[in-house]
């Protein structure tokens, strides 16, 4: 078997590819595009078209694809072969610059939010040259943004490149007014670790909901469930290994840097975390990982969950989003040093993150906002729907010092005593981790850890690029314009800490009481669904904000905000129409039946011996045909609210009825259904319970 070194990479047309494939000017000219963003030749692109099929043909390949993200939340994809006729009735394998840079794909199925009219058919795909093309399959797969016939973006990663440019633009004149000269160009870099459940492929088939919607819709609790803490980096069973290391094999092909993978605190959950790398490959990669998990699990007769809350009662799923900035250069401009108090180029870019991070809560809120993700976030698991930042006691101290002006000594470094001799001696870090901040510090980067683990990681962070290019603008044109830049700098700073404090919060997050203060005494935003936040993207400030840095145009904002609440609306419809069917013609007719035979055995027993009371049969009877009577008049309400909710076409009133009504009514329904489940014998419940699904995989 060959050593992954050997093979990491090897579908990926990366910069060792193209050395060897491409001229020494062709190559040059192709990563001045790729480094400093200078325009692309046509000539270029037809040498590295060329190079990229005969690459791609001796990997077998016979198809190429531009591979897009439009705004399902998904990948697309729309396969030519490389073949064209040939005079003497054979074919020849071409492909040409024209067709690398520009495709011309049908956009009138794909989400719009009324950017065009459904006639209006005609989309463009445009190369992404900063990320690498891959082999997937027999197919050659190029990296694209996607926009309509007016310009318009209809995907995800056009934006999030426009964000990568606007922080660029502004975190370089930072630099340059600390003399940094030399750097030319700061990006964005990203980690996203994935959460993710794994099941056997029998239980899912079984189970309508898992298979129409990605989570349980019913399930009474497991008796086991993950109070013991016995899953949690507990031993890896042997076919969830399995699964782990062909996992790792496909993505090192592709390139992907999976690095770490143990179980998760839920039973039959797991995380998978890679190295990070620039935000917009992270983007195509984590899009691309969650792929071919499902796939991976697939030929191990298993099911890769990505829904956020695949099981009530037990920890969702997440995706923690490790973000920071680095020069071309690769100085991490997020790294405090040794001496933070003293590194003030450090101390402005900190500034410049909590500024944003503060000025922009509802933009980081509503950038996570899905349907899956409102059942998470809030719960004792996920951090809460209101954002603030987790600093540790050493840049807490450092900040403090500089607001009120007094000295800071530095945190005094301790050595861990562990009370055995033979262990290592090592120096304790100066802070702890917080896991219940939605925004922590850890070291050299902020960890977001509100994105649910379906999100594609780019809405994310297109706007925590866009806010911090705000914050560097707002910084820049004041330093520029000083007349004693030391003094303007410390003043900034310091006014920077006093004005936006109040979303430091280093304690519990999890807390009730911390809501309280959060929000009372406070005033930060608790957005709890994506219908309180959502309608926020086009508050003034945050379309001011996005459209001067050209991250986004007020009509795609508009589309975008109109797009996410009716893909709300459709997965709770969706959800809903799923609980009426198993309701209608699974649940119930189990518990009459089950019902029946209790009816059955009571009549025998008193024909036997009339006086006998069977106080079991009869009470249970009576539970479970009130249970029926209320599972038929909860599905009659929920048929209604959905039947009402079609025809309404306002979408911010709809979506306010899916979260007021529409929801209530499901977990009513799911409640009746649920008890329905503990009082049913198993051999008659249609569905494996949920200790069969968190159990399964042995």
């Amino acid at each position: 078997m060959k050593n992954v070194s050997e093979y990491f990479g090897s579908l990926v047309f990366d910069d060792r590819v193209m050395k060897a494939t491409l001229s020494a000017k062709v190559y040059q000219s192709l990563k001045k595009t790729i480094d400093e963003g200078a325009k692309l030749d046509i000539s270029v692109a037809n040498a590295v078209a060329i190079a990229m099929k005969d690459w791609a043909v001796a990997h077998g390949a016979t198809h190429y694809t531009h591979w897009f993200q439009p705004l399902t939340g998904i990948t697309a994809e729309k396969h030519d072969s490389f073949i064209s006729p040939s005079p003497d009735g054979g074919v020849i394998m071409e492909f040409s610059g024209k067709e690398l840079i520009k495709g011309e794909p049908d956009a009138s199925s794909f989400p719009s939010g009324g950017l065009r009219a459904t006639f209006e058919a005609r989309g463009y795909t445009a190369w992404d040259p900063t990320s690498y093309a891959f082999i997937k399959g027999k197919t050659l797969c190029i990296p694209t943004a996607f926009c309509s016939y007016g310009g318009e973006a209809l995907d995800k990663k056009t934006p999030l490149l426009r964000s990568m440019e606007a922080l660029n633009k502004q975190a370089l004149r930072i630099l340059h007014l600390f003399g940094n000269d030399s750097v030319k160009c700061v990006r964005t870099c990203v980690g996203p670790e994935q959460e993710y459940f794994l099941i056997t492929k029998e239980m899912y088939e079984q189970r309508p909901d898992l298979q129409y919607t990605g989570r349980t819709l019913f399930g009474a609790k497991s008796p086991k469930g993950q109070e013991m803490d016995d899953h949690y980096f507990g031993v890896i069973k042997p076919r969830v290994a399995a699964y782990m290391e062909e996992l790792n094999h496909e993505l090192w092909q592709l390139g992907i840097l999976a690095k770490t993978e143990h179980n998760e605190v839920a039973p039959a959950q797991h995380e998978l975390a890679p190295i990070y790398t620039t935000t917009n490959i992270a983007t195509d990669h984590n899009q691309l990982m969650m792929e071919i998990m499902q796939k991976t699990a697939a030929k191990h007769g298993l099911v890769c969950l990505l829904h956020e809350k695949p099981f009530a009662g037990v920890n969702g799923s997440g995706k923690h989003n490790n973000w920071s900035m680095a020069t071309d250069d690769g100085v991490n401009l997020l790294s405090p040093g040794a001496t933070p108090y003293e590194n003030a180029q450090f101390l402005l870019f900190l500034c410049a993150v909590i500024k944003a991070v503060d000025d922009y809560q509802d933009l980081l809120r509503l950038s996570v906002a899905t349907a899956g993700n409102d059942h998470r976030l809030g719960a004792n698991e996920a951090p809460p729907a209101v954002v603030s930042i987790f600093l540790g006691d050493e840049l807490n101290a450092v900040l403090e010092a500089i607001e009120q002006g007094t000295p800071y000594n530095g945190a005094e470094k301790k050595q861990m005593k562990l009370g055995v001799d033979v262990l290592p001696k090592f120096n304790r870090d100066t802070t702890d981790r917080n896991r219940t901040s939605p925004f922590a510090f850890t070291g050299n980067k902020f960890e977001f850890r509100m994105l649910g683990s379906s999100n594609s990681i780019a809405c994310a962070n297109m706007m925590l690029n866009a806010a911090v290019a705000e914050s560097l603008k707002i910084y820049a044109d004041r330093l520029e314009g000083a007349e004693d830049f030391e003094t303007t700098l410390h003043e900034m700073i310091r006014k920077t800490i006093k004005d936006h404090k109040k979303i430091i919060f280093n304690g519990n997050g999890y807390d009730d009481a911390w809501i309280e203060e959060a929000t009372k005494e406070r005033g930060l935003l608790n957005y709890r669904t994506t219908p309180d936040c959502m309608p926020h993207l086009l508050d003034k400030k945050n379309v001011d904000m996005l459209t001067a840095h050209k991250v986004f145009s007020v009509a795609e904002l508009k589309s975008r905000c109109d797009i996410m609440l009716e893909n709300y609306c459709k997965t709770v419809v969706i959800e809903a129409n799923t609980m009426i069917s198993m309701a209608k013609t699974q649940i119930a007719p189990a518990v009459d039946a089950y019902t029946l035979k209790l009816a059955q055995t009571q009549a025998a027993k008193k024909a036997v011996n009339v006086s006998l009371p069977c106080a079991y049969e009869t009470k249970l009877v009576e539970k479970l045909s009130a249970l029926t009577d209320a599972i038929y008049t909860k599905v009659e309400e929920l048929e209604e609210t959905v039947a009402a909710l079609t025809k309404n076409d306002d979408i911010f009133a709809a979506s306010n009825a899916v979260r007021d009504t529409m929801l209530p009514q499901m977990d009513a329904l799911r409640a009746a259904c649920d008890e329905a489940e503990t009082l049913t014998a198993k051999s008659y419940w249609p569905f494996p319970s949920y200790g069969d699904l968190l159990f399964s995989v042995k």
